[in-house]
């Protein structure tokens, strides 16, 4: 299926709101207060030249042209401008001295060519093909001298990306040279099944969490490109790396853990906000490649659930892990729970533990948007991801009109306009938790997770689709439960009190709105279920992902409070280390501590109950 741009497909209703907030928040003001942003060497300044500016572009460029914001829009042009006059006669573009290339990490290479494809799909910039050409033959030069190294080694299946943009233009046999010289050289991630099913407390580049997301493409994606055709490819080893991830560290949000690399299952560790971002291209990528349903199921659970809620409602502020279990953000005891990130890499603010997210995580809503509809053969317009949108097309030599007006995942029904006088296919995804449906009032059954309405249109006619979800207990490890209803992930609501926390580290200033925020739970959040029936209450919204005024359906649950007891109180009367040690030498069991405020609580890596004194 062919992936769409901006040229054709629009956001509306939530969506469309929820990237207006993300470019009134960080997104689209980086480049005004943070210097890895505003002074960097990619523009002629001295601050980080690597892979910053690329990250934070890649989300910012198609965030602008989704928006139609002429201001934004002529940031990122003055960015690509300094970019492209930064580009050296041999093709080299990034900014580092002749001297230096053989040090220069070339992640940041592939990088910048996916901000510049994605620039050149927005704008239509001419200058754009012919500086992703010079730069892929120059890197082709560099290959002769140097293997791909350091991140660029373990991430060498992003530059495919650009190798397939360029063939598609241009097909020389040289651009396919890279793609196996790249393989050849580069990590395998799909052999590496036997490290990603145990825990490795130090930090390694063969689990780390991003690494992971990222190369669940892989495989697909080179198929794709050695192919030469543009028609689906085998996903086998993606699907057989997913599914090691899901069972030996996946998260009842879809997702799995890793804080800094792959941390197991339980709900107390975290999983970086990177590496959501990341496996959220990754099944973008997936469903385009294969054409199968399931990637967009795994790709609506993240940016329904798990992207929301690792960065503030403002979108000012975001976390470097998440949790799944998460009651209190704050500076956590030392050694923190999470294996190899800091402490406070769970806090909302500019830039906690690390400042890559900072920068990464812009692209994850627009590259949504752009995923809503895809192109399929010459006549089949594909609804491939769920949300609020339009699409623009040329079918057949007649203008095209397709848009879904819908409050899809918070409500059930996919309300279709179709303007056209043509005939071709509408091709509707069926979430795999959909429990039946029906379209114009008629009882369908899908196939393979789609739906086809085949007609030649006349005018303008609707087609709408009505799904029934199940609220159903998910089992978790160690006899933990999830509440479920079709996309939706559900939490209890805790009243939160921020704290915020404005100061200057490094040169760089924190303060309102970007500051750093401690939140604190203001009610109880210890209940478990008591039973498994369940009433769903809905409630009108206007701001998707916010905790003032919520769009998701609220549901009554039937909970029960666990007693003191039940729960094993302990009051800190010593360091919570001697504390762990203690109880660690007089039990079979392995304890790990975690302190709120006052009181700490001992979290068990077993089902088994067990009184401490």
């Amino acid at each position: 299926m062919k992936r769409l741009t901006v040229k054709e497909i629009e956001a509306k209703g939530w969506l469309k709101k929820q990237l207006e907030i993300q470019a009134k928040g960080l997104s689209g003001n980086l480049h005004k207060i943070w210097p890895d942003v505003r002074d960097s060497k990619w523009i002629g300044g001295e601050r980080e030249g690597w892979e910053r500016v690329p990250y934070w572009l890649d989300g910012f460029v198609p965030l602008a042209y989704l928006l139609k914001d002429e201001a934004m829009i002529s940031v990122a042009k003055s960015y690509i401008d300094k970019i492209l006059e930064g580009q050296q006669k041999d093709g080299w573009i990034c900014p580092c001295t002749k001297e230096e290339r053989g040090g220069y990490d070339v992640w940041a290479l592939f990088l910048i060519l996916k901000v510049l494809i994605v620039y050149y799909e927005c704008s239509g910039d001419e200058r754009i093909e012919e500086a992703v050409y010079r730069a892929l033959f120059q890197y082709r030069d560099f290959l002769r001298n140097y293997t791909p190294a350091f991140w660029g080694g373990e991430r060498w299946y992003e530059c495919l990306v650009s190798l397939l943009w360029l063939y598609e233009r241009r097909p020389e046999k040289w651009i396919l040279e890279i793609a196996r010289i790249l393989k050849i050289s580069g990590m395998d991630y799909s052999s590496a099944g036997a490290l990603w099913k145990t825990i490795d407390k130090k930090w390694n580049v063969y689990t780390h969490v991003v690494n992971v997301a990222m190369s669940l493409k892989s495989g697909p994606l080179y198929r794709r490109v050695m192919n030469k055709k543009d028609q689906a490819v085998s996903d086998t080893d993606a699907e057989r790396m997913f599914r090691l991830l899901e069972k030996y560290h996946g998260t009842a949000t879809g997702h799995f853990n890793g804080d800094e690399c792959l941390s197991g299952t339980s709900p107390i560790h975290g999983t970086e906000l990177c590496g959501v971002a990341e496996a959220m291209y990754s099944y973008e990528w997936l469903m385009s490649l294969t054409g199968k349903s399931v990637w967009g199921d795994r790709l609506e659970r993240l940016a329904f659930n798990v992207l929301p809620a690792a960065i503030s409602p403002d979108m000012w502020t975001h976390q470097y892990d998440q949790q799944a279990n998460q009651i209190e953000c704050s500076r956590q005891n030392e050694p923190p729970v999470f294996n190899t990130n800091s402490s406070e890499a769970h806090i909302f603010g500019l830039e906690p533990n690390f400042g890559c997210c900072t920068a990464n995580f812009n692209q994850a809503w627009p590259k949504f948007a752009l995923s809503t509809f895809m192109l399929e053969g010459e006549d089949i317009v594909v609804s491939a991801s769920l949300a609020p949108s339009e699409v623009h097309l040329t079918v057949k030599g007649a203008p095209v009109r397709v848009a879904l007006d819908t409050e899809y995942p918070f409500r059930e029904t996919l309300v279709y306009t179709v303007e056209a006088d043509v005939e071709f296919s509408l091709k509707i995804r069926i979430p795999g938790w959909t429990n039946g449906f029906t379209v114009n009032g008629r009882e369908e059954v899908a196939e393979n997770g789609w739906f086809i309405v085949r007609k030649a249109w006349q005018g303008k006619e609707e087609v709408r689709v009505e799904f029934r979800f199940e609220t159903e207990l998910a089992r978790r490890p160690r006899e933990l439960y999830a509440l479920r209803r079709g996309a939706l992930v559900y939490s209890l609501a805790i009243d939160e009190r921020w704290e915020r926390r404005e100061y200057t580290s490094n040169g760089v200033e924190r303060k309102f709105p970007y500051c750093d925020y401690y939140i604190y739970p203001k009610s109880k959040w210890n209940y478990a279920f008591a039973g498994g029936e369940f009433e769903v209450q809905e409630k009108e919204f206007d701001v998707p992902f916010s905790t003032e005024n919520p769009l998701e359906d609220t549901t009554t649950l039937p909970l029960r409070s666990i007693t003191q007891t039940s729960i094993t109180d302990l009051s800190l009367k010593s360091s919570t280390n001697s504390l762990a040690r203690r109880l660690n030498a007089s039990s079979e069991l392995s304890f790990e501590i975690l302190k709120y405020d006052e009181t700490t609580f001992v979290a068990l890596e077993s089902s088994v109950t067990r009184t401490v004194s």
